[in-house]
């Protein structure tokens, strides 16, 4: 089994086994190629689920699909590519903590998929109920798992060697982290070098 740099180490546990979207063939989305996002591609992929991502930015694509191996990329804010990928998912993994209409989502999904938030927008998102009664939908939310399945999580990432991308920082950093952190400048996680820090 591989040992997982501790700076590198996968915090949260996955949705995608919880609520069965980590079998063979499926076709699970990603909303959001952030530092959870990266995280949910990675571990469907070694699951071996087709993943495409789902983003409002069409430079993130070449990131996505040659550099962490996405299926294919969807651009949100093309009507044209939504409908095309309209009724394809079985299940949507969101990971976006801004606020963002959930309709075109529910829309990608086939009857029965699952709609699993685990961003946390600062404010109320509208819920449509009419696609969730037409096709049997399902929205959930998960945060982290408890003990078991969080270790379950770690034994998989360890052994299919599946580490969150991060910047180490020095403790001095943080400020000019923090701001880079609210422009989406990060790829994608920052990780304070406390030891190192404590040292100079």
């Amino acid at each position: 089994m591989t040992e997982i740099p501790r700076t590198e180490v996968t915090p949260t546990s996955c949705p995608l086994r919880h609520f069965g979207l980590d079998k063979h063939g499926l076709h699970v989305g990603v909303v959001g190629l952030g530092g959870i996002g990266h995280l949910a591609l990675k571990f469907a992929k070694a699951f071996g689920v087709k993943v495409t991502v789902i983003s409002t930015s069409p430079g993130k694509m070449k990131e996505a699909t040659e550099r962490l191996r996405a299926d294919s990329f969807l651009v949100s804010s093309d009507p044209d590519q939504m409908e095309a990928a309209m009724g394809t998912m079985d299940g949507i993994i969101d990971t976006v903590s801004a606020p963002h209409p959930l309709l075109a989502l529910l829309g990608l999904l086939k009857s029965h998929g699952k709609l699993i938030m685990v961003g946390a927008p600062d404010k109320p998102l509208e819920l449509p109920i009419f696609p969730l009664l037409m096709g049997r939908k399902i929205v959930a939310g998960s945060s982290i798992g408890g003990i078991k399945e969080t270790q379950e999580m770690i034994d998989f990432a360890a052994k299919y060697n599946i580490t969150a991308d991060i910047e180490l920082i020095p403790i001095e950093y943080v400020n000019t982290a923090m701001e880079r952190l609210a422009k989406a400048d990060v790829r994608y996680r920052f990780v304070i070098d406390i030891g190192n820090s404590l040292k100079n």
